[in-house]
């Protein structure tokens, strides 16, 4: 048997992750993934990249810190690859190659930005496989800060993918019109490329839907219905964002993100007529770490 260590650093529009991933392998196996180590940091970048199209210094110097972090972490746990994609946020700030630039010669740390349609791909290399059943139809939602990624399977075969400018962050810095035209945008697009299927499921990844999913108190594997998540998202919307944090344990870059991030599920279960929704925990840095080891990054 052997134990590879592997590392994945995703830098979100909402927070900065480094998850640290131990790969067994064994003769005549299938290799094992599983994850050793998780930090998370709450650097809203698309907080800056958003509302002013830059990334501030006081972030910048965050993120210095945080990549500075995350390499004593990895030396730690001995890991011997590691790979950094930034999505949305440093994508659209203008400073997003030059902050880059000054992290890799200050840290070391070599920063990929990557695109809405590779983030795509890298995320359906997880464990997506096994959850798409050969003969049913999901549309799979990535909801993140900056950007929501929509994959329609259909018996195991992806059938078209698209990657919509709507993110918690962003819905929550935008005007109430801004966010009225993106919503009608994506009704659109769902609406057109499920119409031709019947029962369709929604699956859910992203750090708000695990939440809502851990919230529910549902085994593993079982999924959470329309009816459920439009109770909590009026149950959410009713207490007042002091009351998330206090009552309902939530960090305090959570609470107010997750009440856009419950829309944006509950809008693509409505359009695309899904009754319910699976939340396997998947997400880039699990997806960054399968394809690292498979060579495919």
């Amino acid at each position: 048997m052997k134990i590879k260590k592997y590392g994945a650093i995703d830098i979100g529009s909402n927070a900065v992750r480094l998850l640290v991933a131990n790969v067994i392998e064994e003769k005549n196996k299938e290799p094992q993934f599983k994850k050793s180590s998780l930090v998370r940091v709450p650097i809203r970048l698309g907080a800056d990249a958003f509302v002013s199209g830059k990334i501030s210094e006081a972030n910048t110097q965050r993120m210095l810190d945080a990549m500075q972090a995350f390499k004593l972490i990895m030396k730690i746990h001995g890991v011997e690859r590691y790979k950094a994609c930034a999505t949305s946020a440093m994508r659209e700030a203008e400073n997003g190659e030059e902050v880059a630039a000054t992290i890799l010669k200050n840290t070391d740390v070599k920063i990929d930005i990557i695109d809405g349609k590779k983030e795509a791909a890298i995320i359906s290399s997880t464990d997506l496989n096994q959850l798409i059943e050969s003969d049913a139809t999901y549309l799979y939602v990535d909801v993140g800060g900056g950007s929501t990624e929509f994959t329609l399977f259909s018996k195991g075969k992806i059938i078209n993918s698209k990657s919509f400018k709507i993110g918690t962050v962003r819905v929550l810095n935008n005007t109430k019109p801004e966010n009225k035209a993106l919503f009608k945008k994506v009704q659109k697009w769902i609406e057109e490329n499920t119409s031709d299927y019947k029962r369709i499921s929604l699956i859910g990844s992203g750090g708000n839907i695990n939440k809502l999913f851990k919230m529910s108190g549902r085994d593993s594997g079982k999924p959470i219905s329309y009816i459920y998540l439009n109770a909590q998202y009026q149950f959410l919307k009713k207490m007042s964002y002091q009351e998330r944090v206090s009552e309902l344990s939530l960090n305090p870059d959570r609470a107010d993100v997750i009440i856009p991030a419950t829309k944006i599920y509950l809008s693509a279960m409505k359009w695309s007529g899904a009754r319910k929704i699976y939340v396997p925990k998947i997400g880039l840095s699990d997806g960054i770490i399968k394809s690292l080891y498979f060579n495919k990054l």
